[in-house]
């Protein structure tokens, strides 16, 4: 798949000025609420109509300002995934797969006929072809959401923040359901989350979102491996940043951690500004280079973590079982942190 977007919308006390060029098969959109990620989806569907810019779905020109072109949500070939699901709710599951089939005008009443049967037992909705909406529980809501649009046979697929009516349990489920689907369909997709999980189990290609505009784009791994901003490392998980002091090029103060002096196997550039690490990356015991006393901490206990703050304010995960109700001897008096797990950026 090829996408190509390059637009600008205006709303009251908002712009979203979106450019973005993709040959992923599964995109990836992350960012805070109210970035934009929902806009975008809606303008790539044909649901809002940017103020200015350009479109393009594997060569075919879905919108172009200047050339008066905009082809119709119904002839771009794009299923969307709504948040709320939008299924029809005087409908049945039944219903609502056949309603999809009839308004993409796909062929005889037999085809659509065959063709919901299969796509039931595909998503296995058979048992509740009978049943309307409100009588479904939120994963068999989206399974008859994804299969009315599956029966279209779009070719792209937009997923807007597909588990965030799902408690835990039910979304870690639904996402390797989701996974398995688009795996057996082969389709190509664009998913929009603020759940970084989400983002990094499902998406090889990933765009970072922040107030209208696109920070970062390029391969998942590469972009959490590397981020170049300090919005950039805290949209991907990264708590501890900190202002630092450039002392060679390979040797930094960092001003938000009490001065601490660390090494990295990166050359610190002039104009790099601040350092980050990732709080899975931090290691007890001592050894030759970037030894950090944890001094007076302050600890709070989750199901499988302690979660410790360190003297100099850097931000620490342990493993623990439930069994475990005393952190401070699992604590110990220095941790470490490997030069080249060190990130820096340079805003």
């Amino acid at each position: 798949m090829g996408i190509e977007a390059d637009i600008k919308k205006r709303y009251d006390g908002f712009l979203l000025d979106v450019s973005f060029k993709c040959d992923s098969k599964r995109i990836g959109i992350l960012g805070a609420s109210g970035c934009g990620k929902t806009q975008t989806l809606k303008a790539v569907a044909g649901l809002v109509r940017p103020d200015e810019g350009r479109i393009v779905l594997d060569g075919r020109v879905l919108f172009d300002k200047k050339t008066k072109t905009d082809t119709g949500p119904g002839k771009r070939g794009i299923g969307y995934l709504f948040q709320n699901y939008a299924l029809f709710p005087n409908m049945t599951v039944e219903g609502n797969i056949r309603a999809a089939l009839k308004g993409a005008a796909r062929g005889s009443r037999e085809y659509a006929g065959n063709t919901a049967e299969r796509i039931m037992e595909d998503f296995g909705l058979k048992d509740l072809r009978s049943h309307f909406p409100h009588e479904l529980s939120g994963g068999q809501q989206q399974r008859t959401a994804l299969a009315r649009m599956f029966a279209c046979d779009p070719g792209l697929l937009l997923l807007d923040e597909p588990f965030s009516a799902m408690d835990t349990f039910m979304r870690e489920a639904l996402r390797l359901e989701l996974i398995h689907i688009l795996d057996q369909y082969d389709k190509n997709f664009i998913m929009v989350s603020h759940d970084r999980d989400e983002i990094y189990q499902m998406c090889d290609h990933l765009l970072l979102m922040e107030e209208g505009r696109v920070i970062a784009r390029g391969p998942v791994n590469e972009i959490f491996e590397h981020p170049s901003t300090t919005s950039a490392a805290r949209l991907t998980g990264c708590k501890n940043i900190s202002r630092i002091e450039r002392l060679d090029d390979h040797r930094f103060r960092a001003l938000d951690w009490k001065g601490i002096i660390l090494t990295t196997d990166r050359r610190i550039g002039e104009d790099i500004r601040y350092a980050g690490i990732r709080a899975h990356d931090l290691m007890p015991g001592e050894g030759e280079v970037n030894i950090i006393p944890t001094g007076h901490v302050r600890i709070s206990a989750l199901p499988f973590e302690w979660y410790v703050i360190t003297e100099c304010g850097l931000w620490w995960k342990i493993p623990k079982t439930l069994s475990e109700y005393d952190a401070h001897d699992a604590v110990p008096g220095y941790i470490r942190i490997a030069p080249e797990k060190i990130l820096l950026m340079d805003r």
